[in-house]
């Protein structure tokens, strides 16, 4: 059934360990003799090769061999997991990326190929800009002393008056002010933006200011601003923000609220999925069409 499936196949995606495929006789070779013009996805945590390959691991280890984990997290605290989108997530988008552009050259030239993303090479070049900083000397190589990972105090987030909090990213000199202008703050007499000696009582400063109203209040003040300012909302929230509404990026599908898909595109809408059938083989009739008859799947339904 699978191989009848893929000789009329543009791709197949597996997410085995190595050789789990081969194995089971859809290895690429054999998938590459009923299809040659196949592009054929593998995605695993470490790679098809390499003395890891074989190791059992998620997301957290992938990134921690490849310098991010190390540089999230606050100066002198442990490494913060952020969640599994620096790597799962991430290393889908690289396979992704990759299938398509394998597709589009199968089209022009008739050959397929195989198209190998690991986990833990997507996560290391997500970090190419790091690894740049660090060459170039401008990066102090301990995490939460630098200017994106809350090094600095005007690119950081701060708790408001009622517990809720609120991120500021003023990294060049004129939105910096426009933050200071619109929190109350003089620029003349605030202390320098890149005066590194005076970052902890900007800090604290700005600590002690947001602290005086509450999240929706900072909001409404800096509403429409350029001061590189937006509200911590938790995923809830999210859904509600008026940004998001605005371009109905949220929708409800069966009763839950989820992000649309992305990116838009200008002619392509995307449909929203039919309910599920209670024949159990018109979801699969439904995805099948054009590929294998009717009596085909319910053929492959009954071995299964």
């Amino acid at each position: 059934m699978a191989l009848e499936l893929i000789e009329r196949a543009d791709a197949v995606i597996e997410g085995f360990r190595p050789g789990v495929m081969e194995r089971l006789g859809l290895g690429p070779d054999i998938c590459f003799a009923h299809n040659p013009r196949l592009v054929y996805g593998r995605m695993t945590g470490w790679g098809q090769t390499g003395p890891l390959a074989q190791s059992a691991a998620h997301d957290i280890n992938y990134i921690a061999i490849s310098g991010a984990l190390d540089a999230i997290g606050r100066r002198g605290a442990a490494p913060t997991p952020p969640l599994n989108l620096v790597g799962d997530y991430s290393a889908a988008i690289y396979l992704a990326f990759g299938m398509v552009s394998a597709i589009l050259s199968s089209r022009e030239t008739g050959q397929g190929q195989v198209v190998d993303a690991s986990i833990a090479e997507a996560a290391a070049h997500l970090m190419t800009h790091a690894f740049g900083m660090a060459a170039a000397g401008l990066s102090s190589g301990e995490r939460g002393t630098n200017l994106l990972d809350g090094g600095v105090p005007y690119y950081d987030s701060y708790l408001c008056k009622d517990g809720k909090y609120v991120s500021i990213g003023a990294i060049e000199g004129k939105f910096f002010n426009e933050l200071l202008t619109r929190i109350g703050f003089d620029p003349k007499t605030f202390p320098p933006q890149r005066d590194a000696s005076r970052h902890d009582e900007m800090r604290q400063a700005f600590a002690c200011k947001f602290l005086e109203k509450s999240r929706d209040e900072w909001c409404l003040i800096h509403e429409g601003s350029d001061s590189c300012f937006a509200p911590v909302l938790s995923v809830t929230e999210a859904a509600e923000h008026q940004q998001y509404a605005a371009r109905a990026f949220f929708r409800e599908i069966d009763g839950i609220v989820q992000p649309g898909p992305v990116p838009a595109f200008s002619l392509t809408v995307p449909q929203t999925p039919s309910p599920p059938q209670t024949d159990p083989y018109a979801n699969a009739a439904e995805a099948l069409g054009g590929w294998l008859p009717a009596d085909r799947i319910k053929q492959f339904y009954r071995s299964a």
